[in-house]
C-alpha cells in the first residue's frame, strides 16, 4: 500500500558496526508504522545452522576470538567483505519474502551490501513494488571507538574493531555512491532521522 509519507515499501539501512543502524531503523519503523527487520539476526541463524566445514564463506571469523589482534585489521577487513558478499543471498531472500506482504518493512544490518541493495531494488521495480536503500556512514574511528565504549562499557577500549569498522564503512560508502544510493553521514545523530528521511524522499 503507498503512502504519500513514505517513498517505500521495504527500506534498507546499511551501515558498518557501531554507526546507529539499529536506532535509525527502530525511529523510522516507528513513524511509518513498519516491521524491523534486523540482519544480524539472519545471519546469527544461517551461522547456527551451518558450520566452517559446508559453509566456510560465512565462517571466517570462526577460529578468532580476537581477530583483529590475531588477523590484522587488513585481512579482517576483507574477511568482513567476503562475509557480505556471502550474505547478498540472504538478504535477497528477505526482501522477496517482505515483498510478499502489504506491511511496510525497514531492514537494517551492517552486512547490507550496496550491490545486493541494487539487485533487490530491481527485483521489487519488476513487481511494481518499492524499495529504498540508504547506508550510514562513519568513517572517524575514534567516534566509532566512543560508540562502543557507550553501548558496551564492560568490553573496555575496542579501538581495533573501531578502526575496521571506520574501513568498512568507507568500503560502504564509496559503493553506494558508485551505484547512486544515498549515503548519510551519521554525524550529528539528533539531526539524523530527518537527514535519512530527506535523502529518501
Amino acid at each position: 500500500m503507498h503512502t504519500d509519507h513514505r517513498p517505500w515499501d521495504v527500506l534498507l539501512i546499511g551501515g558498518a558496526s557501531g554507526l546507529g543502524n539499529s536506532r535509525a531503523a527502530e525511529r523510522l519503523a516507528a513513524e511509518h508504522g513498519a516491521f524491523t527487520v534486523e540482519f544480524d539476526d539472519v545471519v546469527a541463524a544461517l551461522q547456527a545452522a551451518t558450520t566452517p566445514a559446508t559453509h566456510p564463506a560465512l565462517h571466517h571469523f570462526a577460529p578468532y576470538r580476537d581477530p583483529e589482534r590475531e588477523l590484522g585489521a587488513d585481512r579482517v577487513l576483507e574477511l568482513q567483505i567476503a562475509t557480505a558478499h556471502a550474505l547478498d543471498e540472504a538478504l535477497l531472500g528477505v526482501v522477496r519474502n517482505r515483498l510478499s506482504v502489504d506491511v511496510p518493512a525497514v531492514v537494517e544490518g551492517d552486512y547490507l551490501t550496496p550491490a545486493a541493495a541494487v539487485r533487490a531494488a530491481a527485483e521489487a521495480a519488476a513487481l511494481g513494488r518499492r524499495l529504498r536503500a540508504v547506508f550510514l556512514h562513519e568513517g572517524d574511528p575514534r567516534r566509532i571507538g566512543a560508540n562502543y565504549a557507550h553501548r558496551e562499557p564492560d568490553a573496555g577500549p575496542q579501538d581495533a574493531r573501531a578502526d575496521v569498522s571506520a574501513r568498512y564503512s568507507h568500503w560502504l560508502a564509496d559503493g553506494a555512491r558508485a551505484t547512486g544510493l544515498p549515503v548519510v553521514e551519521c554525524r550529528p545523530y539528533d539531526t539524523l532521522p530527518a537527514r535519512l528521511t530527506a535523502a529518501l524522499a
